[in-house]
């Protein structure tokens, strides 16, 4: 039994045999209508979520599986002081998977070392988003054909950002990616993705404020919103939350086949005005999450379908 805490739980090559099972349920979801019947996701969310629960339900549901779950904490017994490793004990003998999101660091990890059933990380405080990263993977993928020779421009909330984390470790085990660092000073990448990540295995990056100085060499601008939810400070999040808005005059800087994602939800921080131009795939990236999740189901469960 396998459970998902990390990217990188994934070796190169199981996450190309994932990566491509997911391209196949994008060309065939009829082939994959029936592969879970008869087995149940519990998707057990501590904290706030739409797109993460709601496309792993629509992941289950798309291969014939149940559902069932609570949507904040507040709904569940952890509001009676119930632990994630008795909750997950309970869970393992109604459901065949689960999905969980946690405000605090490593909770799906000590859920994982009880359970009984496996145990998918759907994000866990500001340390981890593994199914998004695959999601953005899987994007880049499909739409750059590639997962090397790619300068990337990851913008904004850079400090509490648990998807930029995540993806900065996936893509640095790819050969000739490039890194921009695109945020206030209040808000650069940590220094130990810097120094653990980046720098111990020699990859190139650089750190700037201003999106406009590198637009022209991005292939990949990777945008993030400033989370209200994980500052202390409201008046710090008052005067950093407009510090970047992406609009169309910036757009024009870009390279033709550049593309702009971002993991949701957004704020200011994408004007509207640049959903019309076709660089834009945050809402096709939405579309790719489903088709990932679908794969990871199917992993994890050991289903194989003809």
């Amino acid at each position: 039994m396998r459970h998902l805490m990390s990217p990188l739980d994934f070796s190169i090559e199981e996450l190309d045999q994932l990566l491509d099972l997911a391209g196949d349920i994008e060309r065939h979801p009829e082939k994959y209508a029936h592969a879970c019947d008869g087995k149940k996701l519990a998707t057990l969310f501590y904290e706030p979520s739409t797109r993460t629960r709601l496309s792993f339900e629509a992941a289950m549901i798309n291969l014939g599986g149940n559902i069932f779950g609570f949507s904040s904490a507040a709904s569940s017994s952890a509001a009676k002081g119930e632990s994630v490793s008795d909750t997950i004990r309970m869970i393992s003998c109604y459901a065949d998977i689960c999905a969980m999101r946690h405000p605090k660091e490593g909770a799906p990890m000590v859920a994982s070392t009880v359970s009984s059933i496996p145990v998918i990380n759907a994000g866990d405080g500001g340390h981890q988003h593994p199914t998004q990263t695959l999601t953005d993977l899987l994007t880049i993928r499909s739409l750059k054909g590639r997962l090397d020779n790619l300068v990337i421009g990851l913008c904004g909330d850079l400090k509490f950002g648990r998807t930029v984390h995540s993806l900065v470790r996936a893509l640095a085990r790819y050969q000739n990616i490039k890194f921009v660092f695109i945020s206030p000073e209040e808000l650069r990448i940590p220094g130990y993705i810097k120094e653990d990540v980046l720098e111990a295995n020699h990859f190139p990056y650089k750190e700037v404020e201003r999106i406009e100085d590198v637009m022209p060499e991005l292939d990949i601008l990777y945008m993030t919103r400033v989370q209200r939810e994980r500052f202390f400070n409201e008046e710090d999040y008052i005067r950093l939350k407009d510090f970047y808005i992406l609009n169309n005059k910036k757009m024009k800087l870009a390279k033709e086949d550049m593309i702009v994602m971002h993991p949701l939800p957004r704020v200011n921080e994408i004007s509207v005005e640049v959903d019309k131009d076709p660089r834009a795939a945050y809402f096709r990236q939405v579309q790719y999450g489903v088709y990932v999740r679908m794969a990871l189901i199917l992993t994890l469960l050991e289903v194989k379908v003809c």
